[in-house]
């Protein structure tokens, strides 16, 4: 069993049923999934980078990617409807907290000048996401094989049904935001 679900299960469950004032531990708040995506725009030109792509985020999520298609023509992006423009992996169970378990206590710390992760990117429902600006600040990968810096969105999607409920679930578990 993976270190933060243990400590979930047994310490930050009850401390967060008695901070939010529920009267039932199962509507307490828990991570359900974690959806990392990659926007491949330059694939459109040349297939292959989607390839690297693919390769970098499996290295990092520990799963194959799904390749994401255009679901419209764009005829200003040279976009053409079913043409790869990004990867995207949704993670559950065991590999989301341990995904979860690398990303913040080595990941997020690795960032450059980090003062903390801003608490304004929930969306109303309990989900929060945030972009990293490169792949190079997970220990998984390889500088010297990096022929290009890409961002990626991820998004960890929690039980929570409201935004206060999901912070402090995040912030229970490590999140460290700026107050």
């Amino acid at each position: 069993m993976n270190r933060v679900y243990k400590k979930f299960k047994e310490e930050t469950r009850e401390e967060l049923k008695k901070e939010l004032g529920l009267s039932n531990i199962m509507l307490v708040p828990k991570l359900e999934k974690i959806v990392i995506n990659a926007g491949v725009g330059e694939a459109t030109q040349n297939i292959k980078v989607l390839d690297k792509v693919i390769d970098e985020l499996t290295t990092i999520s520990g799963q194959k990617p799904v390749i994401r298609r255009a679901k419209k023509s764009i005829a200003t992006f040279r976009l053409r409807e079913g043409q790869p423009i990004g990867v995207s992996v949704t993670l559950r169970g065991e590999r989301m907290y341990d995904f979860f378990d690398r990303l913040v206590s080595i990941t997020i710390p690795r960032i450059k000048d980090f003062h903390g992760i801003s608490p304004k990117s929930f969306d109303g429902r309990g989900n929060y996401t945030f972009a990293m600006k490169d792949q190079l600040v997970f220990p998984e990968i390889d500088y010297n094989k990096v022929d290009k810096v890409r961002g990626m969105s991820i998004t960890i999607v929690t039980s929570a049904k409201k935004n206060e409920y999901a912070r402090a679930l995040l912030k229970k578990m490590g999140m460290p935001f700026t107050d």
